[in-house]
């Protein structure tokens, strides 16, 4: 579809919160559309065995949550509330209620919501009170969204985005893609949309 950016989407990522907060405004600016394929960058990165922030390296731990809080002052967002609770225990079932919401058209509202009550206010994605927040905020009902993102047919969809991203050279979160071209990181989000507008070649 013309004038779309595909956003590969892992919740887990740390840089994304960057990403999750400020892409609607950049997609309005910009009048572009989003096409989302939440996914697990965690697989694919396991599978290059690629740990990108093991105990043994809190230097560059400490850089990354420090380089979040610069970058986040920069653009104008909450200061996130750093460390946040990282790696996320719930990854797997916070990305396929990402899927559901995806399927319902309210994934940016969650994703918003879901970065905000993680980085913010410092609830683990996908634990029990942040998807209790998250209900009460966005008002869909619980039960419903955690049986559906437990099903066959939402696991079949991860499974299935995961693959095609591996496919297709996406190693990180957040990727965004027009036609065959990746653009990996929060900070070539405007790299891609002047590439897809046709000022980059």
């Amino acid at each position: 579809m013309e004038n779309t950016l595909t956003a590969w989407i892992s919740i887990g990522s740390t840089y994304t919160y960057l990403t999750a907060l400020r892409l609607r405004s950049v997609a309005d600016k910009h009048n572009i559309r989003l096409n989302f394929r939440p996914f697990s960058v965690r697989q694919i990165m396991q599978s290059m065995n690629n740990i990108p922030f093991p105990p043994e390296k809190q230097t560059k731990v400490a850089y990354m949550w420090r380089d979040i809080e610069r970058r986040a002052k920069g653009y104008g967002l909450p200061a996130p509330a750093v460390p946040a609770p990282y790696p996320l225990k719930d990854f797997d079932l916070i990305n396929k209620l990402g899927i559901v919401a995806n399927e319902d058209n309210f994934y940016l509202s969650f994703l918003e919501q879901t970065y905000s009550e993680w980085f913010v206010n410092g609830l683990p994605a996908g634990s029990a009170d942040h998807i209790d927040h998250l209900a009460e905020n966005l008002g869909f009902d619980k039960d419903a969204l955690l049986s559906r993102a437990q099903s066959d047919h939402v696991e079949a969809v991860y499974r299935e985005n995961t693959v095609q991203a591996q496919n297709l050279g996406v190693f990180g979160a957040p990727s965004f893609m027009v036609g065959s071209e990746i653009f990996w990181g929060d900070d070539r989000l405007e790299d891609a949309i002047s590439f897809l507008k046709g000022e980059l070649s």
